[in-house]
């Protein structure tokens, strides 16, 4: 199981939200660069990257940051979601570097394009499945569909998709404890390996989800608890094994 930081861009800058909301962003690095370093020193395999503002806008906005990440990574492999809606920005990102796309918005509104990018780009396309209250959440969070999280998951079990990222939004920031459940019964309702995201605050919480997801979940997420202190990435990716 892989652990994976978080990096989430807003304005060119490493913040966190509360439960998704963009008023309620703290800022925890302005040089994105030196925050993926540093992930990348602690022996992280994976780094997750999200753009914020690409998320509500539909299209990228923090390039510039994004590819200085990718300039500081090293080792790692790089994933990133937010904003990603087309083909030409999915072929951009991979062509940049990224080792996967994640497709959000896009998956609910245009499933056929994330089976189209998973057939040109085998394995390096990934689906990122925000839910509240179980209900899969879209543009930046701000509006919640009549779909569930499991329905969505299951359009793609036969896609090629490389991984599901599945945050529970009312967990994400909160520091309150992964929804665990939720997410272990989407790891069993499908075949495609699941990444668990939302609320992971402690190293308990770390030892829990490996105790629970044993070889059902890819990996772990989490952004705020390490920025806190709350959780050491070298520490975390020991215990996960990755």
């Amino acid at each position: 199981m892989h652990f994976l930081p978080a990096i989430d861009l807003k304005d060119g800058q490493c913040v966190r939200l509360l439960r998704g909301d963009m008023d309620k962003a703290t800022v925890f690095n302005d040089d994105p660069a030196s925050q993926a370093r540093a992930f990348n020193e602690a022996g992280c395999d994976w780094l997750h990257v999200v753009d914020l503002n690409g998320a509500f806008e539909g299209k990228p906005v923090n390039a510039d940051a994004v590819e200085s990440i990718l300039s500081a990574t090293g080792t790692m492999k790089v994933e990133l979601g937010g904003g990603i809606r087309t083909m030409d920005t999915v072929d951009f990102w991979l062509d940049k570097g990224v080792t996967r796309v994640i497709l959000g918005t896009v998956a609910l509104r245009d499933p056929d394009l994330v089976k189209a990018a998973c057939a040109r780009h085998p394995g390096r396309v990934a689906v990122g499945i925000d839910a509240r209250d179980g209900f899969v959440a879209v543009e930046g969070w701000a509006e919640v569909s009549e779909m569930t999280a499991l329905d969505l998951a299951r359009k793609f079990e036969d896609a090629g998709v490389s991984a599901l990222i599945y945050t529970d939004i009312g967990r994400d920031g909160a520091m309150e404890g992964p929804n665990l459940e939720a997410t272990m019964e989407m790891a069993r309702a499908v075949s495609i390996p699941v990444i668990l995201s939302g609320g992971v605050s402690s190293m308990d919480d770390l030892e829990a989800v490996a105790a629970a997801g044993g070889d059902l979940l890819e990996g772990v997420i989490s952004g705020r608890a390490v920025y806190d202190g709350r959780i050491d990435p070298a520490e975390a990716t020991k215990l996960l094994g990755g």
